[in-house]
Protein backbone atom coordinates (compact mmCIF):
# COMPACT_ATOMS: atom_id res chain seq x y z
CA UNK A 1 0.00 0.00 0.00
CA UNK A 2 1.11 3.49 -0.94
CA UNK A 3 2.36 4.85 2.92
CA UNK A 4 1.30 8.15 1.84
CA UNK A 5 -2.59 7.01 1.74
CA UNK A 6 -1.90 4.39 4.69
CA UNK A 7 -3.19 6.09 7.85
CA UNK A 8 -1.18 6.00 10.87
CA UNK A 9 -2.99 7.98 13.09
CA UNK A 10 -6.78 8.94 12.56
CA UNK A 11 -8.05 11.62 15.08
CA UNK A 12 -11.35 12.71 13.37
CA UNK A 13 -12.23 15.08 13.68
CA UNK A 14 -8.91 16.88 14.18
CA UNK A 15 -6.49 15.23 11.82
CA UNK A 16 -5.29 12.16 9.63
CA UNK A 17 -1.60 11.14 9.75
CA UNK A 18 -0.25 8.84 7.06
CA UNK A 19 2.35 6.82 7.16
CA UNK A 20 4.41 8.99 4.76
CA UNK A 21 4.39 11.70 7.27
CA UNK A 22 1.65 14.09 4.99
CA UNK A 23 -0.87 15.10 7.59
CA UNK A 24 -4.56 15.87 6.90
CA UNK A 25 -5.97 18.61 8.88
CA UNK A 26 -9.83 18.28 8.83
CA UNK A 27 -10.92 21.44 10.44
CA UNK A 28 -9.86 24.59 11.05
CA UNK A 29 -8.15 25.70 7.94
CA UNK A 30 -10.60 28.37 6.82
CA UNK A 31 -9.22 31.82 7.06
CA UNK A 32 -11.01 35.41 6.51
CA UNK A 33 -8.72 38.50 5.66
CA UNK A 34 -8.31 40.79 8.20
CA UNK A 35 -10.03 44.65 8.32
CA UNK A 36 -12.61 46.02 10.20
CA UNK A 37 -15.59 45.17 11.42
CA UNK A 38 -18.40 47.24 11.47
CA UNK A 39 -20.57 45.21 13.73
CA UNK A 40 -17.84 45.93 16.56
CA UNK A 41 -16.13 49.17 15.17
CA UNK A 42 -12.98 46.80 15.68
CA UNK A 43 -9.83 46.60 12.89
CA UNK A 44 -7.03 44.14 12.04
CA UNK A 45 -3.78 43.41 10.36
CA UNK A 46 -1.45 40.66 10.11
CA UNK A 47 2.21 41.28 11.23
CA UNK A 48 4.72 38.27 10.49
CA UNK A 49 7.08 38.35 14.17
CA UNK A 50 9.46 35.80 12.87
CA UNK A 51 10.17 34.98 9.05
CA UNK A 52 12.47 31.58 9.96
CA UNK A 53 9.36 30.21 12.13
CA UNK A 54 6.41 31.72 10.34
CA UNK A 55 5.36 32.82 13.63
CA UNK A 56 2.85 35.67 12.82
CA UNK A 57 0.19 37.46 14.72
CA UNK A 58 -3.04 39.00 13.67
CA UNK A 59 -3.85 42.34 15.50
CA UNK A 60 -6.82 43.56 16.54
CA UNK A 61 -7.88 47.45 17.89
CA UNK A 62 -10.72 49.88 18.65
CA UNK A 63 -11.01 51.66 15.60
CA UNK A 64 -11.51 54.79 16.97
CA UNK A 65 -8.12 55.35 18.62
CA UNK A 66 -6.09 55.06 15.20
CA UNK A 67 -4.93 58.51 14.80
CA UNK A 68 -5.47 59.90 18.52
CA UNK A 69 -2.41 59.09 21.51
CA UNK A 70 -4.52 56.78 23.82
CA UNK A 71 -3.30 53.68 25.27
CA UNK A 72 -5.04 50.93 26.00
CA UNK A 73 -4.33 47.07 27.82
CA UNK A 74 -2.22 44.97 25.66
CA UNK A 75 -3.47 41.18 25.50
CA UNK A 76 -1.59 38.78 24.03
CA UNK A 77 -4.13 35.57 23.05
CA UNK A 78 -3.78 32.13 22.18
CA UNK A 79 -6.01 30.52 20.10
CA UNK A 80 -7.32 26.73 21.37
CA UNK A 81 -7.95 23.70 18.86
CA UNK A 82 -6.14 20.62 20.44
CA UNK A 83 -2.04 22.16 19.71
CA UNK A 84 -2.83 20.84 16.45
CA UNK A 85 -5.79 22.60 14.67
CA UNK A 86 -7.28 26.44 14.19
CA UNK A 87 -5.39 29.84 13.92
CA UNK A 88 -5.18 33.09 14.68
CA UNK A 89 -6.95 34.20 11.00
CA UNK A 90 -9.81 31.70 11.57
CA UNK A 91 -13.62 33.16 11.44
CA UNK A 92 -14.42 32.17 14.87
CA UNK A 93 -11.23 33.75 16.46
CA UNK A 94 -11.86 37.00 14.20
CA UNK A 95 -15.03 37.53 15.13
CA UNK A 96 -14.71 36.59 19.33
CA UNK A 97 -11.39 38.86 19.01
CA UNK A 98 -13.09 41.38 17.38
CA UNK A 99 -16.07 41.22 20.45
CA UNK A 100 -13.44 41.16 23.06
CA UNK A 101 -11.21 43.75 22.27
CA UNK A 102 -14.24 46.21 21.36
CA UNK A 103 -15.93 45.07 25.06
CA UNK A 104 -12.06 44.92 26.66
CA UNK A 105 -10.51 48.48 25.10
CA UNK A 106 -7.91 46.78 24.60
CA UNK A 107 -4.89 46.52 21.59
CA UNK A 108 -4.55 42.54 21.17
CA UNK A 109 -1.90 40.12 19.52
CA UNK A 110 -3.96 37.27 18.60
CA UNK A 111 -0.78 34.94 18.10
CA UNK A 112 -0.90 32.23 15.00
CA UNK A 113 1.74 29.63 16.65
CA UNK A 114 3.35 26.40 15.13
CA UNK A 115 0.90 23.66 15.08
CA UNK A 116 1.60 19.60 16.67
CA UNK A 117 2.50 17.22 14.85
CA UNK A 118 4.63 19.15 12.10
CA UNK A 119 5.70 20.69 15.09
CA UNK A 120 5.51 18.79 18.29
CA UNK A 121 5.69 20.72 21.61
CA UNK A 122 6.71 22.70 23.06
CA UNK A 123 7.21 24.71 19.84
CA UNK A 124 3.66 26.34 20.54
CA UNK A 125 4.65 27.28 23.75
CA UNK A 126 8.31 28.60 22.61
CA UNK A 127 6.61 30.29 19.65
CA UNK A 128 4.00 31.74 22.83
CA UNK A 129 6.77 32.93 24.57
CA UNK A 130 8.65 34.94 21.34
CA UNK A 131 4.90 36.16 19.91
CA UNK A 132 4.87 37.69 24.04
CA UNK A 133 8.53 39.65 23.87
CA UNK A 134 8.32 40.71 20.86
CA UNK A 135 4.92 42.30 21.55
CA UNK A 136 5.92 43.54 25.16
CA UNK A 137 9.50 45.20 23.61
CA UNK A 138 7.14 46.55 20.08
CA UNK A 139 4.81 47.97 23.17
CA UNK A 140 7.65 49.74 24.40
CA UNK A 141 8.83 51.48 21.52
CA UNK A 142 8.36 55.10 22.41
CA UNK A 143 6.53 54.93 18.10
CA UNK A 144 6.44 53.76 15.23
CA UNK A 145 8.29 55.35 12.00
CA UNK A 146 5.09 55.21 10.34
CA UNK A 147 1.36 54.00 10.50
CA UNK A 148 2.13 52.00 7.66
CA UNK A 149 4.23 49.61 9.52
CA UNK A 150 2.46 46.66 10.77
CA UNK A 151 3.38 46.84 14.10
CA UNK A 152 2.37 50.69 14.75
CA UNK A 153 -0.35 50.13 15.75
CA UNK A 154 0.97 48.05 19.04
CA UNK A 155 3.94 50.58 18.95
CA UNK A 156 1.36 53.60 18.91
CA UNK A 157 -1.24 52.63 21.55
CA UNK A 158 -0.24 49.45 23.22
CA UNK A 159 0.87 49.75 27.07
CA UNK A 160 3.16 47.32 28.31
CA UNK A 161 2.60 48.18 31.67
CA UNK A 162 -1.17 46.81 31.32
CA UNK A 163 -0.67 43.49 29.96
CA UNK A 164 -2.59 40.61 29.68
CA UNK A 165 -2.29 36.78 28.46
CA UNK A 166 -5.45 34.65 27.65
CA UNK A 167 -6.28 31.80 25.83
CA UNK A 168 -9.11 29.16 25.40
CA UNK A 169 -8.57 25.53 25.71
CA UNK A 170 -5.37 24.84 24.71
CA UNK A 171 -4.32 28.36 24.14
CA UNK A 172 -5.52 28.57 27.94
CA UNK A 173 -2.93 25.61 28.48
CA UNK A 174 -0.29 27.87 26.72
CA UNK A 175 -1.03 31.10 28.56
CA UNK A 176 -0.99 29.30 31.50
CA UNK A 177 2.36 27.99 30.55
CA UNK A 178 3.94 31.40 29.68
CA UNK A 179 3.21 33.06 32.61
CA UNK A 180 4.77 30.11 34.12
CA UNK A 181 7.78 30.76 32.35
CA UNK A 182 7.82 34.20 32.97
CA UNK A 183 7.85 34.34 36.56
CA UNK A 184 10.70 31.51 36.12
CA UNK A 185 12.71 33.85 33.80
CA UNK A 186 11.86 37.14 36.14
CA UNK A 187 9.71 38.65 34.23
CA UNK A 188 10.10 40.33 30.31
CA UNK A 189 11.82 42.57 28.43
CA UNK A 190 12.62 45.96 30.24
CA UNK A 191 11.19 44.72 33.08
CA UNK A 192 7.67 44.23 32.28
CA UNK A 193 5.37 42.04 34.09
CA UNK A 194 1.84 40.66 33.51
CA UNK A 195 -0.31 42.11 35.10
CA UNK A 196 -3.35 39.38 34.43
CA UNK A 197 -3.89 36.05 33.26
CA UNK A 198 -7.28 34.84 31.54
CA UNK A 199 -8.13 31.30 30.97
CA UNK A 200 -11.06 30.53 29.37
CA UNK A 201 -12.36 26.84 29.63
CA UNK A 202 -8.25 25.79 30.24
CA UNK A 203 -7.65 22.24 29.17
CA UNK A 204 -5.80 20.56 31.67
CA UNK A 205 -5.55 16.72 31.97
CA UNK A 206 -3.47 14.27 34.88
CA UNK A 207 -3.77 10.83 35.46
CA UNK A 208 -5.87 10.89 38.78
CA UNK A 209 -10.09 11.32 37.77
CA UNK A 210 -11.62 15.05 38.65
CA UNK A 211 -13.49 14.86 40.45
CA UNK A 212 -12.03 11.27 42.17
CA UNK A 213 -13.61 8.12 40.57
CA UNK A 214 -15.87 6.64 43.70
CA UNK A 215 -15.80 3.00 41.30
CA UNK A 216 -15.67 1.85 37.88
CA UNK A 217 -16.36 4.41 35.01
CA UNK A 218 -15.10 2.72 32.18
CA UNK A 219 -16.25 5.70 29.64
CA UNK A 220 -14.25 7.99 31.87
CA UNK A 221 -11.39 6.40 31.85
CA UNK A 222 -11.78 5.37 28.49
CA UNK A 223 -11.68 9.23 28.27
CA UNK A 224 -8.31 9.61 29.92
CA UNK A 225 -7.07 6.83 27.74
CA UNK A 226 -7.85 9.19 24.69
CA UNK A 227 -6.59 12.36 26.37
CA UNK A 228 -3.25 11.05 27.06
CA UNK A 229 -2.76 9.49 23.38
CA UNK A 230 -3.75 12.64 22.00
CA UNK A 231 -0.72 14.22 24.37
CA UNK A 232 1.60 11.91 23.52
CA UNK A 233 0.48 12.51 19.86
CA UNK A 234 1.35 16.22 20.26
CA UNK A 235 4.33 16.38 21.97
CA UNK A 236 6.00 13.34 20.39
CA UNK A 237 6.17 11.71 23.83
CA UNK A 238 8.12 13.57 25.35
CA UNK A 239 6.46 14.59 28.53
CA UNK A 240 3.87 12.45 30.28
CA UNK A 241 0.02 13.20 31.49
CA UNK A 242 1.33 14.21 34.64
CA UNK A 243 3.50 16.63 33.45
CA UNK A 244 2.94 20.50 34.55
CA UNK A 245 2.64 21.17 31.05
CA UNK A 246 -0.33 19.53 31.06
CA UNK A 247 -1.13 18.79 34.94
CA UNK A 248 -0.27 22.03 36.87
CA UNK A 249 -2.05 21.05 39.36
CA UNK A 250 0.48 17.97 40.15
CA UNK A 251 3.23 20.85 41.20
CA UNK A 252 3.86 20.99 44.63
CA UNK A 253 2.13 24.35 46.21
CA UNK A 254 5.41 26.03 46.61
CA UNK A 255 6.13 25.78 42.34
CA UNK A 256 3.45 27.97 42.02
CA UNK A 257 5.38 31.53 43.25
CA UNK A 258 6.98 31.04 39.42
CA UNK A 259 3.67 32.00 38.16
CA UNK A 260 4.65 35.34 36.54
CA UNK A 261 1.17 37.12 36.74
CA UNK A 262 -0.21 39.36 39.73
CA UNK A 263 -4.12 38.44 39.01
CA UNK A 264 -6.09 35.55 37.55
CA UNK A 265 -8.91 34.43 36.21
CA UNK A 266 -10.62 31.13 34.65
CA UNK A 267 -13.57 30.70 33.54
CA UNK A 268 -15.79 27.31 33.14
CA UNK A 269 -18.67 25.66 32.14
CA UNK A 270 -21.55 23.55 33.83
CA UNK A 271 -21.35 21.19 30.76
CA UNK A 272 -17.93 20.82 30.29
CA UNK A 273 -15.79 18.19 31.02
CA UNK A 274 -12.98 20.39 31.63
CA UNK A 275 -15.05 22.02 34.23
CA UNK A 276 -14.01 20.19 37.44
CA UNK A 277 -10.03 20.55 36.05
CA UNK A 278 -10.66 24.31 36.02
CA UNK A 279 -12.08 24.55 39.65
CA UNK A 280 -9.05 22.64 40.72
CA UNK A 281 -7.13 24.96 39.44
CA UNK A 282 -8.07 27.75 41.02
CA UNK A 283 -7.99 26.18 43.59
CA UNK A 284 -4.70 25.11 43.70
CA UNK A 285 -3.62 28.20 43.06
CA UNK A 286 -5.40 29.77 45.68
CA UNK A 287 -3.90 27.09 47.89
CA UNK A 288 -0.52 27.74 46.95
CA UNK A 289 2.52 30.08 47.35
CA UNK A 290 1.64 32.27 44.73
CA UNK A 291 2.59 36.34 45.15
CA UNK A 292 -0.51 37.18 43.42
CA UNK A 293 -3.47 39.26 44.28
CA UNK A 294 -6.61 37.48 43.23
CA UNK A 295 -7.76 34.56 41.33
CA UNK A 296 -11.54 34.41 40.05
CA UNK A 297 -13.60 31.70 39.15
CA UNK A 298 -16.15 32.39 36.91
CA UNK A 299 -18.96 29.75 35.67
CA UNK A 300 -21.10 29.45 33.28
CA UNK A 301 -24.66 26.83 34.01
CA UNK A 302 -25.74 25.02 31.06
CA UNK A 303 -23.24 25.43 28.28
CA UNK A 304 -20.13 23.15 26.98
CA UNK A 305 -16.86 23.71 25.94
CA UNK A 306 -15.75 27.21 24.35
CA UNK A 307 -19.75 27.53 23.57
CA UNK A 308 -18.98 31.57 23.22
CA UNK A 309 -16.87 30.69 20.02
CA UNK A 310 -20.11 29.62 18.40
CA UNK A 311 -22.40 32.01 16.02
CA UNK A 312 -25.18 30.05 16.92
CA UNK A 313 -24.54 31.20 20.99
CA UNK A 314 -28.09 33.63 20.69
CA UNK A 315 -28.38 33.38 24.88
CA UNK A 316 -26.35 36.88 25.82
CA UNK A 317 -23.85 34.53 27.91
CA UNK A 318 -21.02 35.01 25.48
CA UNK A 319 -21.80 39.23 25.92
CA UNK A 320 -21.73 38.55 29.98
CA UNK A 321 -18.58 36.23 30.10
CA UNK A 322 -16.73 38.93 27.65
CA UNK A 323 -18.27 41.80 30.06
CA UNK A 324 -16.81 40.28 33.02
CA UNK A 325 -13.09 39.59 31.16
CA UNK A 326 -13.08 43.25 30.67
CA UNK A 327 -14.14 43.81 34.11
CA UNK A 328 -11.31 41.73 35.27
CA UNK A 329 -8.84 43.89 32.54
CA UNK A 330 -9.90 47.20 33.87
CA UNK A 331 -10.25 46.46 37.82
CA UNK A 332 -7.60 46.04 40.41
CA UNK A 333 -10.24 44.81 43.14
CA UNK A 334 -11.87 41.21 42.61
CA UNK A 335 -14.92 42.77 44.58
CA UNK A 336 -15.44 45.25 42.14
CA UNK A 337 -15.84 42.79 39.11
CA UNK A 338 -19.44 42.33 37.57
CA UNK A 339 -19.65 38.03 37.53
CA UNK A 340 -23.15 37.36 37.06
CA UNK A 341 -25.49 35.16 39.36
CA UNK A 342 -23.40 32.36 38.34
CA UNK A 343 -20.05 32.92 38.94
CA UNK A 344 -17.96 32.67 42.06
CA UNK A 345 -15.68 35.50 43.23
CA UNK A 346 -11.76 35.12 45.01
CA UNK A 347 -11.57 37.91 47.71
CA UNK A 348 -8.16 37.33 48.60
CA UNK A 349 12.71 50.26 20.84
CA UNK A 350 12.54 49.35 17.46
CA UNK A 351 10.40 46.34 16.23
CA UNK A 352 12.10 44.50 13.92
CA UNK A 353 10.14 41.76 11.76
Amino acid sequence: MDPDNEVDYDMSPYLIRYKSGRVHHLMGTGRVDAGTDAATGVTSRDVVIDVGTGLAARLHIPSDVLGTSTKLPVLVYFHGGAFAVNSAFSTQYFRFLNALVSAARAVAVSVDFRLAPEHPLPAAYDDAWAALGWAVATASCARASSEQEPWAWLAEHGDPARLFVAGDSTGGNIAHNVAMRAGRRSGLPGGERIEGMVLLHPYFCGKELVPPSEGAEPRRRRSLETEERWWAFVCAERYGIDHPFINPVAMPATEWVSLGCRRAMVTVAELDRMRDRGRRYVEALRASTWAGDEAVLYEDQGERHVFFLSSSDDSGKTKQMIAAIASFMASSNAQALLLGPSSERSLGCDAKL
